[in-house]
């Protein structure tokens, strides 16, 4: 999309996620899978969205690690940037596609989906390997110049690294290996760096005062709270699957009581329909 073509909604949102990211608060972006769960998001208070690739997969069918094609993403990011006010960051997974001219489309397709930011994978597949540092950077510089072609340079690219999510490499040596890519990484014209899987506070504080870029960490059921990870210096913190993990085991009880017993007991304390048809009206 060219640059003059760019509406001016989405320059202004990613302004927003800027300043959101550059605020003294910790930026806590619940992950959301369609426009329903995103609408819901933003109603409890979330200042910014961000997708999860799994959960979006699930909404459609498929497996996740690249389970949908790009479109198929994109159409996915457009559908839940409409339903909210929020900015929103799409989860474009590995980039679909190894090249970084395959990268470029993926920023193109998601921007003018309506996102203002991304996260990149630097896995070739769910599980490893990764890239090597050179390429991954090549990868996030095509992100970059892309996002620039598109009228959108404010593009927030969140750099994820899965050396820890994914145990590469000896454990002593992970360390200076996410450092090595966080500094390739920012050279490259990444924002901000994800490492999921790193959840200790202590490795935490020592990348966050080493690191070149914020880091993003992955919130875990019986992890650090949001408190304790923002002690620690982390300036933006996600969830993956787990919101949507959530809702489908919700689903997964509630109907098994009904289809048990015949009892409704796990639909107690619901929204009620009106609050939630509510969200949609007027779109």
């Amino acid at each position: 999309m060219p640059s003059s073509a760019l509406p001016t909604r989405s320059t202004e949102l990613a302004h927003r996620l800027r300043a959101l990211s550059a605020a003294p608060a910790v930026l806590v972006l619940p992950n959301a899978w369609d426009a329903g769960s995103a609408a819901v998001i933003a109603a409890a208070g979330a200042q910014a969205v961000a997708t999860t690739s799994g959960g979006v997969s699930w909404s459609a069918g498929r497996g996740d690690g690249h389970g949908l094609d790009r479109a198929a993403m994109a159409e996915a990011v457009r559908r839940i940037v409409v339903a909210v006010d929020v900015p929103v960051t799409a989860d474009v997974e590995g980039g679909y596609g190894a090249a970084p001219e395959d990268v470029a489309a993926t920023v193109r397709a998601v921007v003018e989906a309506g996102a203002v930011g991304i996260n990149l994978e630097d896995s070739t597949s769910p599980g490893g390997p990764l890239f090597p540092v050179a390429e991954q950077a090549a990868r996030l510089a095509a992100a970059r110049a892309a996002a620039v072609a598109a009228g959108l340079p404010e593009l927030l690219i969140n750099a994820r690294t899965d050396v820890h999510l994914f145990g590469i490499g000896a454990e002593q040596d992970r360390p200076a290996d996410v450092l090595r890519r966080a500094e390739a990484y920012a050279a490259a014209g990444a924002d901000s760096l994800f490492v999921p899987g790193l959840v200790d506070l202590v490795a935490l504080k020592e990348l966050t005062d080493r690191s070149p870029l914020p880091v993003n960490a992955m919130a875990v059921p019986g992890g650090p709270t949001v408190t304790e990870l923002a002690a620690a210096g982390v300036r933006r913190i996600s969830l993956g699957t787990a919101l949507a993990q959530a809702a489908y085991t919700a689903a997964h009880r509630a109907a098994v009581e009904l289809l048990g017993p015949g009892t409704l007991g796990a639909l107690d304390g619901t929204q009620d329909y009106g609050t939630l048809n509510a969200l949609f009206s007027g779109r």
